[in-house]
C-alpha cells in the first residue's frame, strides 16, 4: 500500500539538504512505476466541518 510514486515524490521533496534512498533497487523502481493511489480516509473533512 506504501510503495507508490506520490509517497516517494513526496519523500524526495521534503528533503532540504541531503537524500538517501535505501532499499533494493526493484522495489524503488517499482515505486516509480506505480501510478496508482489509494483513498486516504484521514478524517479531514469532518474535522474542518466541526470548527
Amino acid at each position: 500500500m506504501l510503495l507508490t510514486r506520490n509517497l516517494l515524490y513526496t519523500g524526495i521533496t521534503r528533503a532540504k539538504k541531503l537524500l538517501i534512498i535505501i532499499g533494493d533497487e526493484p522495489i524503488v523502481n517499482f515505486m516509480i512505476d506505480n501510478i496508482d493511489s489509494k483513498k486516504r480516509n484521514t478524517g479531514l473533512q469532518y474535522k474542518l466541518s466541526i470548527r
